[in-house]
């Protein structure tokens, strides 16, 4: 059974920096494909970037120019880089795997992803 593994998270002033990291273990296909989620309370649950099985990305616009996703030293594991982080950023963040998607050019329907992650809290305090 695939398994994600998130670190990371915590609490940081506004305007600071944060890395997230997902691991994807039981998997060693080529087609791996990351995506971040973040669900603050009261809130629907968003997807924020993503990265393909063939390393395209795609960042909402709303995080776009201070959030980037990219892949760690294998392909299983993946990096959420968070700059100029704002309280609006504050939420618990996901990560989610799919062995289908390719090419990224949007956030994949939810459907496509077969595992996720436990969730690691992003606080920004202004």
């Amino acid at each position: 059974q695939v398994q994600l593994v998130e670190s990371g998270g915590g609490s940081v002033q506004t305007g600071g920096s944060m890395r997230l990291s997902c691991t994807v273990s039981n998997y060693r296909y080529s087609t791996v494909c990351i995506t971040w989620f973040r669900q603050a309370p009261g809130k629907e649950r968003e997807g924020v970037a993503a990265i393909g099985g063939d390393d395209s990305t795609f960042t909402i616009a709303s995080v776009k120019g201070r959030f980037s996703v990219s892949r760690g030293n294998d392909r299983y594991t993946a990096h959420l880089d968070m700059n100029n982080l704002q309280p609006e950023d504050t939420a618990m963040y996901f990560c989610a795997f799919s062995s289908q998607v390719l090419n990224i050019q949007n956030i994949p329907p939810v459907r496509f992803f077969e595992a996720w992650g436990q969730g690691t809290q992003v606080t920004v305090s202004s």
